[in-house]
């Protein structure tokens, strides 16, 4: 009885941890450009691509300088708020593909980015202070990459089946 009551504390405590680590991941500077592009899916990706380039360009500055105390544990930072927003984005695609939003300009743009990101996330040298949380991040890219392949494939058919209507000046409108 007490192991079970032990094990449900230590799931709530790594629930609330996980819970907790996701809201640190974007600044409110950050949170506040994602509100902003709320209604537009298509630049909400690209903002999306520009908190992982951030992240990614963080790693990339922590490895190219000096060595310094702390170095592994900012990798080790940078990469866990890299998985958080990876799978918020994720979050986000699929919601999009479920309901039809147009991301096809963006999902290429995302696409070409997953591979530079790959790179940039194996560049440091093995360190057990990071080597879980670089695992998960190149897990994240190798979801986000089915899903973009997956989501690109999708809206294609589904636009080519119901194409966006479109104003008197030829822009495409919104349904």
């Amino acid at each position: 009885m007490l192991s079970a009551v032990l094990l449900l504390l230590f799931g709530a405590a790594l629930q609330a941890a996980g819970a907790q680590q996701k809201v640190e991941a974007l600044s409110d500077a950050e949170v506040e450009k994602l509100r902003d592009v709320n209604r537009e899916p298509g630049e909400r990706v690209m903002v999306f691509v520009k908190f992982l380039d951030d992240r990614t360009d963080r790693i990339r500055d922590l490895t190219a300088k000096p060595r310094r105390p702390g170095r592994e544990e900012d990798i080790h930072d940078a990469m866990e708020q890299f998985v958080s927003i990876a799978d918020d984005l994720e979050d986000n695609l699929d919601e999009y593909g479920t309901r039809h939003w147009d991301v096809r300009k963006a999902v290429p743009k995302l696409s070409r980015a997953l591979d530079r990101w790959a790179t940039v996330i194996r560049s440091p040298a093995d360190d057990v202070r990071y080597d879980v949380s670089r695992r998960l991040a190149l897990e994240a890219i190798h979801d986000l990459r089915e899903d973009t392949d997956k989501l690109l494939e999708d809206q294609k058919t589904w636009f080519a089946a119901h194409p966006p209507g479109k104003d008197a000046q030829g822009n495409y409108v919104p349904e």
